[in-house]
């Protein structure tokens, strides 16, 4: 199969599965980009090793056994044979975009792009989000004041009505 096919054949749903939050950081494990970029994981860490200076700690970092079992307890019981004993190293975006110069693969390029385009349509998306919720909060303060001056309104229409079924005085001259 044709790597453009491959990469058209990976949906975003299954790329957006892959992306945790640790950290403060959106990023991908080694175990999920290797599956992605076709090769072994063991072989995506030494590459990445041979070129440890391409990855400062906001590119990557390796999983405290912590946050590992934390991973593992979420997902329960692991598949045969995908338990290792070395911990897993997070991609963030940045350190994703610089995988495909390490793996230097067309593979690897054009499964980066792509999933670097799921990392910009999840950004965007929440922007939309925070502009929406700005939007919304502004309505609301707004109505919030509306309330206000409509229950005045209606405390003066009660006021106008109770004034009506009072006597009036009659105008005119009186002798």
């Amino acid at each position: 199969m044709e790597t453009s096919q491959l990469v058209h054949k990976i949906p975003e749903e299954i790329i957006r599965s892959k992306i945790f939050f640790i950290r403060g950081h959106k990023v991908m494990l080694d175990v999920d980009l290797a599956e992605l970029y076709g090769v072994e994981t063991k072989q995506l860490k030494r590459q990445v090793r041979r070129n440890i200076e391409r990855f400062p700690g906001d590119f990557m970092f390796e999983l405290t056994h912590s946050e590992n079992e934390s991973l593992r307890s979420q997902f329960g019981t692991l598949k045969q044979g995908s338990h290792t004993k070395y911990l897993p190293f997070a991609f963030t975006e940045q350190g994703i975009a610089m995988l495909s110069g390490v793996l230097n693969s067309s593979t690897a390029i054009k499964i980066n792009i792509h999933i670097i385009r799921v990392f910009t349509k999840m950004r965007e998306m929440v922007e939309t989000q925070k502009d929406l919720l700005l939007k919304i909060n502004e309505l609301e303060s707004k109505l919030g004041n509306h309330d206000k001056s409509i229950q005045q309104l209606f405390a003066y229409l009660k006021q106008l009505i109770h004034q009506e079924n009072e006597p009036r005085k009659t105008i005119g001259f009186k002798p």
